[in-house]
Formats: structure tokens, C-alpha cells, sequence
């Protein structure tokens, strides 16, 4: 049994990055969700670099809406940056957290913004 939330999430990203990693043909598309902002970065494992991010802290989303809203608009603009950088296809790393609520707009958000995962 899990200690905390924390410890539960870090147990379940472990599984999860066991079997998944980004290459340079399909980087990972990696989630990380704080109480009050959350953010997506495009990264490739093999050199170890962040290809295109996003957040909803940045200038675009103050005041913009509830958080579910900023997700998505935080998905579409990396999809957006990626496809500029020439990426098409992701892995999504949702990074412990459930795929509900705010994961899942930002996914969904990223797939209308032209991501494929």
C-alpha cells in the first residue's frame, strides 16, 4: 500500500516509464500537473532534449478560463509547435496521473492540434 498520493503516482510512473520512452521518429509528449497550472513537453530520450513545450502559465492563458479550458488550449499550442518543429507522432506519457480531467483535455487538445498518439 501506497504511503501518500505522491508515492502512489511516483510507483505508477515508474511502470509506466519502464516501457515507454521517445525516440527521434516519435518523441514522448510528457503531462506534469501541479494544483494550479499544468504543462507539456515534447522531449527525445535518446539525446535527452525538450523539442517544443507548453504551459498554462505562460502570458496566452492569464485569466483565461477554468483549468480544464487552459488544458486543452495548452495541448493545442505544443501540437502546434511541434508540427512547426516537424513532429507528427507522439508517445503520450500521462506521468502517473489518471487519464480524466485535465490529462485527458490536454490530450485531446494535442490530437485537434494535429498530434497522433
Amino acid at each position: 500500500m501506497a504511503g501518500n498520493k505522491l508515492s502512489r503516482r511516483e510507483r505508477i510512473k515508474q511502470g509506466i516509464r519502464k516501457n515507454l520512452a521517445g525516440s527521434a521518429e516519435r518523441p514522448r509528449l510528457s503531462v506534469f500537473r501541479s494544483n494550479k497550472a499544468i504543462y507539456a513537453q515534447i522531449i527525445d530520450d535518446t539525446t535527452g532534449k525538450t523539442l517544443a513545450s507548453a504551459s498554462s502559465t505562460s502570458k496566452e492563458f492569464a485569466g483565461s478560463g477554468n483549468k480544464v479550458e487552459q488544458s486543452k488550449a495548452v495541448g493545442k499550442l505544443v501540437a502546434e509547435k511541434a508540427v512547426a518543429a516537424g513532429i507528427s507522432k507522439v508517445v503520450f506519457d500521462r506521468n502517473g496521473y489518471l487519464y480524466h480531467g485535465r490529462v485527458k483535455s490536454l490530450a485531446e487538445g494535442a490530437r485537434e492540434g494535429g498530434l497522433d498518439f
